[in-house]
């Protein structure tokens, strides 16, 4: 049988692994810029960054919403 594809560009991705890839790609000074959030900009770590994300919805929106115009270029690399 065929699978098909979710067109969901998040489908099947964690908080954790987004949050991952961007902070590689973009490094935390560049995500605190992109995105005015103390979890980039204080101290930043994925731990502390995934803790405040998975309580607040409208940061952990800004952040797959980055993720999702990221994509093209991770996909390159």
């Amino acid at each position: 049988m065929h699978e098909k594809k979710s067109p969901d560009p998040l489908h099947g991705i964690t908080l954790q692994k987004i949050l991952e890839q961007l902070e590689v790609f973009y490094g935390f000074d560049t995500l605190g810029e992109l995105i005015r959030i103390k979890c980039f900009t204080e101290n930043p770590s994925v731990k502390s960054s995934l803790t405040f994300l998975r309580k607040t919805n409208w940061a952990r929106k800004k952040v797959e919403e980055l993720y999702v115009k990221t994509l093209p270029k991770l996909n390159r690399d």
